[in-house]
C-alpha cells in the first residue's frame, strides 16, 4: 500500500486536526463514557487446542472457561483472562474453511494488549523460543510487539499503562 505524500499528505494531516478540533474535548471537557470496559473481544480460531496453547502457555493468559457457542452447535467457544476484567474469547467453526488473516476495512488491525515490562520481557523470550517471528522494537517504539496468532489474528503486546498511549494519559 502506498503512502500518501506531499499535497494528499499535507490535506490529510490537516483533515485530521479539523476533526480533532471539532470532536476530541479535553478532558476536563468530556462526558463520563456509558461502558464500563471491554467485556470481550471474540475472534475466530481455527484449532482450539493449539489457540489455548499460545494463549496460556506462550503469553500466559489463563483459560477461564469454555462452553459450546450457543449459536452454533458442536463450536467451541472460550475465554483468557486478560487481567481487569477483561476477557479475550475465540469460537471455533467446524467443518467452515477458515481463510488466511486479510487486513480490510472493518476487519481487525490489531489487538493491542497492555503488559508491564516483566510480561513484556517474558512474551519475548517465549516469542524467541518458540520460533514465532514478531517486530519490535522497532520505529523507536520500544514498547511493542507484533506478531500474529496461530490464526492469523494481529497481536500487540504493548509495555504501557492502561488508559495510556505514547507516554500520555488519554482517559
Amino acid at each position: 500500500m502506498a503512502e500518501p505524500e506531499g499535497t494528499a499528505l499535507e490535506e490529510l494531516q490537516a483533515r485530521r486536526e479539523q476533526l480533532r478540533s471539532r470532536y476530541l474535548a479535553p478532558a476536563s471537557g468530556r462526558p463520563a463514557t456509558t461502558a464500563r470496559g471491554v467485556h470481550h473481544v471474540a475472534f475466530i480460531c481455527r484449532d482450539v487446542e493449539e489457540t489455548v496453547r499460545f494463549y496460556q502457555e506462550l503469553l500466559g493468559f489463563p483459560l477461564v472457561e469454555m462452553v459450546e457457542n450457543r449459536d452454533y452447535q458442536g463450536s467451541t467457544h472460550f475465554f483468557f483472562d486478560l487481567g481487569n476484567g477483561n476477557l479475550l474469547g475465540f469460537f471455533d467453526f467446524p467443518g467452515h474453511d477458515h481463510p488466511p488473516f486479510a487486513e480490510t476495512v472493518g476487519g481487525v488491525q490489531h489487538l493491542a494488549l497492555s503488559v508491564d515490562a516483566e510480561a513484556h520481557a517474558a512474551a519475548r523470550r517465549a516469542l524467541d523460543a518458540a520460533g514465532v517471528a514478531y517486530a519490535g522494537p522497532d520505529r523507536g517504539v520500544e514498547e511493542s510487539l507484533y506478531f500474529q496468532d496461530p490464526n492469523g489474528v494481529p497481536v500487540e503486546l504493548y509495555r504501557e499503562r492502561l488508559g495510556v498511549f505514547n507516554g500520555h494519559q488519554i482517559v
